[in-house]
């Protein structure tokens, strides 16, 4: 398979060809002037869009695809050049850099923004496996020129040493690489390896601590405990963000010959080791920084633990010491024994890892058969990533969680890269056609669903297809890698990637630190170490050339088995998932049978260890404490109780849910990219059935409260409205009156946004609805200003409203225009259904100012592990069910046990844009160029066809 410079430069098939290739290579020079005119980060997002042509051109097989390709490059690149530098990322909804303290607080994932040009940092690598050494370089000197690491703002460690600490040690490591070569970086003097050392020096006092676990913040200025720092205060950390310092840490230690650096790391690592559960050999997802207690007792390969296993590994890989590889394998056969059931990861308790903590698997697992492939155990590896790759057949993307019977948990998907990691080592292993059509499938995904016209837009919702206005710095630094790596070939690298390490951050290592500057004894003489079967360690040197050279049907034949298990039901099969939740022990008392007011069955709760608490509010809450069961046996019948307690609540929560809905933008210069998240409403026609397409327009008055003034603006055309002041029933009336064929009511709460709000469900008004034959959607504040602006500058704008985002080109021309036909069609939601999405579902009926209960006034059930010695179902409060005194229990339902949100902060106007640069740039002369090599290629189409 060629690479793309290789089909561009040969003229053998034709003049076109040749001409493609001076269109490429125009593009380049585009690429190149930016960079000359200053406009650093701008250039690396076009080179990164360039990476996504170069990775299609490689995955297609005819001209056509790749004349489009290239289009689609000299369409995006331009977009890409003026709106984020020198920002930490890129918002590609907004077309705006994200600046932290200037945009709505997200919570724990702002945590990474430092205001030090994140993303320029973590992409310095990829250009140079792109082969754009040339643009590699500017991109270098822009770093040293403008990145500020002395900044007062409080950052994660773990997210700063992975993504900022390596982004650097990578930079470095390749700059020096191409320095050795000759022809580039001649002027380079370790300038990157002074900024890592500077930043390393930032991040060391949150490693004060008695254990040596690091606290899970520090401010770049003022460190911690000071009153500046305003953090130090954390008593807890996960796993991972404890767990994956060794391998940027040692790397800066061995490059600069201080050796501080990794014997902070090393200090974390052992300590974790030592407070591992001896009997399972397992580690929990959160611990506590000064006594080592384990805050959170669950277990698994996910979130919360994932790389802390993989630095393991790798840290013996690039170190050579023997007690990483000593300790990854006794954790290796744990995961094995109890975690790993094949093709499923399932968490467990640490303390009794034979019972299941959950019962779904969230999506950065998805590492782990990569993680697998360099340990060498390749049919587990390909048996999880074929389960993965039904579900993201299933829903486009991987959602951040799912059930073992592959619904979805939690619905949005940041383009994460995991899975296309995993997809390339399993290439590599077995050199299996198979997962180029795979990462094939991750390539057109992208490109059909989450591309946007400034970049690549976060999944808000994976069964809708709607959009967040996020582009995470790994999108660009690890998956366009990992897809480009699986398509190259070795001519195509100006390097060779097998000397090389990949950091759970994708950065690039030298296998030869491993000799250089050792600061610690390569052999273990004194940790504690068991015996283990030999039969699970065949391999236990990494291995990426083809492993399976003479049975070339090895990885299709385990795959076989497995190509239809997401359509199929729960695999019961898996017996502690039946004994916990099916056929196997079950409690004496089932969840289903459970009535609060029946003495008997509070005598068996009470044995269970599991108490009753009468709210004031008239909610019953349980509570288990395990110490006060009777027995052993009865505190784990307590603790299935509780889990089937979290089943029923689930399963009720999805009979009566009724998700969100869709507003997909598809006039030009959208076309169908930008999807917004929509609350459904429980009256009018029912979008699950029936679309709807038109054009909107502002009704008058906005509030759509009485009788519509244009109806000749408003007829044919999607109703534009404001909440408040009346029923949203009575608006909908008003302008289906008017002659509107669908209705779009937008928050009037300045800042809200789908992105920190849980859903919202609009309500009938306490009457029959049934004369309402139109569709009607919510948005909120955030998602509705994108209409507005489009309409204020472009004026015809055109939109769908569906049950979910429709594929672009054809799916969008097929469908119907005629709305009296969908009108008469129609059916109307039941007003009973109130619960719906993943986060907590939101009923109201207007006018919302007098009614504050945006919430469901459900009484609800709550599970809380009140002692810290027991067996922990959950951090988190869930909400069961509602249960009355009268032993009536009802079937309203709403799970909170989701990733928390916190609420957002009012966001400055979406047109607002940061102006970190106020040159004028002479781009007159390249538009003008750009857009005659954009028709040329269109003609070039025509011509074709």
């Amino acid at each position: 398979m060629q690479s793309p410079v290789h089909l561009l430069q040969e003229t053998q098939d034709g003049p076109q060809v040749f001409k493609l290739s001076i269109y490429f290579r125009n593009a380049i020079n585009y690429s190149k002037t930016i960079v000359s005119l200053g406009w650093g980060e701008g250039a690396l997002y076009c080179m990164a869009s360039l990476l996504v042509c170069s990775v299609w051109f490689n995955g297609c097989q005819s001209l056509t695809m790749k004349r489009k390709l290239l289009l689609c490059y000299l369409e995006f690149e331009f977009s890409q050049i003026e709106h984020a530098y020198p920002a930490d990322e890129l918002m590609p909804l907004t077309c705006r850099g994200r600046v932290r303290g200037q945009e709505p607080s997200r919570g724990d994932v702002d945590d990474a923004l430092g205001k030090f040009s994140l993303t320029l940092i973590d992409t310095l690598d990829t250009l140079v496996v792109l082969n754009k050494t040339k643009e590699f370089e500017d991109a270098v000197k822009n770093v040293i020129k403008d990145v500020n690491l002395d900044n007062d703002i409080v950052v994660s460690v773990f997210e700063t040493n992975i993504r900022v600490l390596g982004g650097l040690l990578g930079g470095h490591s390749v700059a020096i690489m191409l320095k050795e070569k000759g022809e580039y970086m001649q002027w380079y003097s370790g300038e990157l390896l002074h900024m890592a050392k500077q930043l390393g020096y930032k991040l060391l006092p949150a490693f004060n601590t008695t254990s040596g676990l690091p606290y899970p913040r520090v401010n770049l200025k003022f460190g911690l405990r000071s009153p500046e720092a305003r953090t130090g205060t954390e008593t807890d950390t996960c796993t991972a963000c404890a767990g994956t310092l060794i391998l940027e840490f040692a790397a800066l230690s061995r490059f600069t010959g201080t050796s501080i650096f990794e014997e902070y790391a090393r200090k974390a690592l052992d300590f974790l080791w030592e407070k591992r559960q001896r009997n399972s050999n397992l580690v929990g997802v959160t611990i506590n920084i000064h006594t080592g207690d384990w805050v959170r007792k669950d277990s698994g390969v996910g979130a919360g633990i994932d790389s802390y296993y993989e630095y393991l590994l790798k840290a013996y890989v690039l170190l050579g010491d023997d007690r990483f590889l000593e300790r990854f394998n006794t954790h290796y056969d744990a995961i094995m024994r109890y975690i790993s059931q094949p093709p499923l990861l399932l968490d467990v308790h640490i303390h009794k890892p034979m019972l299941n903590a959950r019962t779904w698997m969230d999506s950065l697992l998805a590492f782990f058969p990569g993680l697998q492939v360099l340990k060498g155990d390749i049919r587990p590896a390909i048996e999880t990533h074929e389960m993965l790759y039904q579900v993201i057949k299933k829903h486009n993307f991987l959602p951040e969680a799912f059930t073992t019977d592959f619904r979805v948990h939690w619905a949005q998907h940041p383009l994460r890269p995991e899975f296309a990691e995993s997809t390339y080592f399993l290439y590599k292993a077995t050199g299996d056609p198979y997962y180029l059509e795979v990462g094939k499938t991750l390539i057109e995904n992208l490109n059909k669903y989450a591309r946007v016209p400034c970049g690549f837009a976060a999944m808000k919702d994976v069964r809708t297809g709607s959009h967040e206005d996020r582009m995470d710095s790994f999108f660009l630094a690890e998956m366009f890698k990992y897809l480009y790596l699986l398509f190259a070939d070795k001519e195509d690298m100006v390097f060779d990637i097998e000397d090389y390490i990949f950091t759970t951050e994708a950065h690039l290592l030298p296998l030869w630190l491993s000799t250089t500057n050792q600061t610690m004894s390569k052999k273990n003489t004194t940790t504690e170490y068991m015996e283990l079967d030999d039969s699970n360690f065949e391999w236990t040197c990494p291995n990426t050339q083809i492993l399976f050279p003479n049975d070339p049907m090895y990885a299709q034949n385990i795959r076989e088995p497995l190509k239809n298990v997401v359509d199929k039901s729960c695999p019961r099969g898996v017996a502690r998932v039946e004994e916990s939740f099916g056929s196997g022990p079950k409690p004496p008392l089932r969840a289903r049978d459970f009535m609060a007011s029946n003495p008997e069955h509070l005598e068996i709760l009470k044995k269970m260890g599991v108490s009753l608490i009468h709210l004031k509010d008239g909610r019953v809450q349980l509570v288990q404490h395990a110490i006060q069961a009777a027995s052993s046996l009865d505190a784990e019948d307590g603790l299935r109780f509780m889990q089937e307690m979290i089943e029923l609540s689930s399963q009720q929560q999805k009979e009566q849910q009724l998700p969100p809905r869709a507003v997909q933008i598809v006039s030009h210069p959208f076309f169908g990219r930008v999807v917004l998240t929509a609350g459904p409403a429980q009256f009018g026609m029912d979008l699950s059935k029936h679309n709807t397409r038109g054009f909107v327009a502002t009704s008058k008055p906005y509030s759509g409260c009485s009788e519509i003034t244009n109806p000749e603006a408003v007829k044919e055309k999607i109703a534009l409205m404001q909440r408040g002041q009346c029923m949203f029933a009575e608006k909908a009336r008003n302008i289906q009156k008017a002659g509107a064929i669908g209705g779009i009511v937008i928050d009037d709460n300045e800042g809200s946004s789908s992105d920190t709000a849980p859903l919202f469900q609009m309500a009938g008004d306490g009457k029959n609805t049934d004369d309402i034959k139109i569709p009607m959607l919510f948005l909120f504040n955030k998602e509705g200003n994108i209409i507005l602006d489009a309409i204020r500058e472009y004026e015809s704008v055109e939109v769908l409203l569906s049950d979910k985002a429709k594929d672009r080109g054809k799916d969008l021309e097929m469908e119907n225009m005629d709305q009296k036909s969908s009108e008469n069609d129609s059916h109307k939601q039941r007003p009973e259904e109130t619960s719906a999405s993943q986060d907590l579902s939101l009923v109201s009926q207007e006018p919302e100012r007098e009614e504050s209960s945006d919430v469901t006034h459900l009484d609800s059930l709550s599970l809380i592990d009140a002692d810290s010695d027991s067996i922990s179902i959950s951090n988190q409060e869930f909400c069961i069910t509602e249960i009355h005194e009268a032993d009536v229990q009802e079937t309203e339902s709403t799970e909170l046990d989701n990733q928390p949100q916190e609420q957002s902060q009012t966001e400055t106007d979406s047109s607002s844009n940061v102006n970190w640069d106020n040159k004028v740039q002479p781009m007159e002369s390249i538009l003008a160029d750009w857009n005659e090599d954009i028709e040329a290629f269109e003609m070039m189409e025509k011509d074709e066809l």
